[in-house]
């Protein structure tokens, strides 16, 4: 045993001195996931390894230091290891640091799952995303298989995450934790199944969390309903196979290829009888548990297409009119031959219609004849005229303003014989009188043609006042 000790020191002896020396990440990176795959199981005696690892100046060897205390103690629940591993988690400047020491609490817990929740739940809350992401995966590793309703409990609120890989990492753990799990005994699982599909059909979730949903989906369908996730065989001992391909997983945060050592770590838990023959012979057995107690989770079934609706084809007016113009020019072209339309015929009115017309006029006529002379009368304004009926309007429009200005002007002279002052007459109020006296003035001089030289009108005017 000594000679493969001191085989061991001497590998991670030589790695840690290359990744010193090369100059390229992804080759560090694969010999910081290769030294703790080494450290693997060996306790105590890893020690000073993960010593000079967790003192680097290099974040990825330190990174490396984290995965080496958890293979190294991986399923042991070592007390000393945990301290360390929490002091690193909320110590370290490096956020890759910092992930992997949550992580890797899960691979030593994994034997006493029921204490993981209580040593994660003030990480899951931590400031850092780097820290949640940690948490929810330890939770997943340790408590896979149990569909245990207190991680359950911590993985439903970060499903909410604001920051997209908290999400996604919500979403695999949750379902490492329901996977071989069905209604009666997790009545949560439905409420998570609908969320992994509606996430993976979501358009505005984004491309990371939905890659999440979809290999939730795949781990909670895993070998047909017919597998778990677990680190200890059937007889109670760590796994190895197991342990290396979670711990590989979790390398899927920087080459998403390495999902699928996922499977390393499934056991199937279905039974096969063969008999000497290695035939399947007609077995049956007897339970005591219900029938919904080992139920079979449904088979998802395929969307059902909607049948499409047959939507009438809008016709635009535009369209309409020139189908119409159309059919008017076809119809037209198919014509046998043109023929000329009739002129249309003026109709002339009736000879009794133009007399009743005259009659009309001469009615109105001998009606106005009367006015004129009223008004002619009063105004003093000459009426012989040939023709009446032609200045009939501009005729009564002159006397109605020569009788209106003959009124004013007596009505002026009368007020301003009573009194000489302007304060008792009312045709001097607001000093008006000049005013009308001045408009009156123009209406005597563009009146002055047609009236006659006399005063006869204001001998007819003295009566009416």
């Amino acid at each position: 045993s000594s000679g493969i000790n001191a085989e061991w020191l001497l590998r991670p002896g030589d790695m840690i001195s290359y990744a010193h020396e090369t100059q390229h990440e992804k080759i560090l990176r694969g010999l910081a996931l290769g030294i703790a795959l080494v450290c693997y199981g060996h306790l105590e005696a890893a020690d000073p390894t993960i010593d000079s690892l967790a003192a680097d100046k290099d974040p990825v060897l330190r990174m490396s230091a984290m995965y080496s205390v958890g293979m190294a103690y991986a399923g042991t629940g070592n007390n000393r290891a945990i301290r360390r591993l929490l002091h690193v988690a909320v110590s370290d400047v490096n956020d890759d640091v910092r992930r992997a020491a949550v992580i890797s609490l899960g691979f030593i817990l994994f034997n006493s799952a029921e204490q993981c929740p209580n040593v994660v739940s003030l990480l899951a809350e931590s400031y850092n995303s780097h820290v949640r992401y940690g948490a929810a995966l330890a939770l997943g590793i340790c408590c896979a298989g149990t569909g245990m309703k207190e991680a359950l409990t911590i993985l439903e609120p970060m499903i909410n995450d604001p920051v997209n890989y908290v999400r996604q990492g919500a979403l695999l753990a949750s379902a490492m934790v329901l996977v071989q799990q069905n209604d009666h005994l997790c009545p949560k699982l439905k409420h998570f199944k609908e969320l992994f599909s509606k996430t993976m059909s979501d358009k505005h979730e984004d491309v990371m969390v939905k890659f999440g949903a979809i290999l939730a989906q795949g781990i909670l369908r895993a070998g047909g309903s017919n597998c778990t996730i677990s680190m200890r065989t059937h007889y109670g001992h760590t796994n190895v196979p197991a342990v290396v391909g979670l711990l590989v997983f979790t390398h899927t945060w920087f080459w998403f290829p390495l999902a699928h050592f996922l499977c390393l770590s499934f056991q199937p838990t279905f039974l096969i009888g063969l008999n000497k023959d290695l035939n399947m012979p007609n077995m049956q057995f007897k339970s005591s548990a219900r029938p919904s107690t080992y139920a079979i989770v449904p088979v998802l079934e395929p969307p059902k297409e909607k049948e499409k609706e047959k939507v009438s084809t809008a016709i635009l007016s535009t369209t309409a009119k020139k189908q119409a113009k159309t059919k008017g020019t076809a119809n037209v072209s198919g014509s046998a031959m043109e023929v000329d339309t009739p002129a249309k015929v003026e109709k002339k009115p009736s000879s009794s219609k133009i007399d009743e017309k005259k009659e009309k006029s001469t009615d109105c006529d001998s009606a106005l004849i009367p006015l004129l002379g009223f008004f002619s009368t009063l105004a003093g304004v000459s009426t012989s005229i040939a023709d009446p009926e032609t200045l009939a309007v501009p005729l009564v429009l002159a006397c109605f303003l020569a009788v209106v200005e003959r009124m004013a002007v007596e009505t002026f002279s009368f007020s301003f014989s009573f009194g000489g002052s302007r304060t008792g007459t009312m045709a001097y109020v607001d000093g008006r009188a000049l005013d009308l006296n001045c408009m009156f003035g123009i209406f005597k001089s563009l009146l002055s043609p047609i009236r006659n030289p006399g005063r006869n009108g204001h001998s007819a005017l003295i009566p009416l006042l």
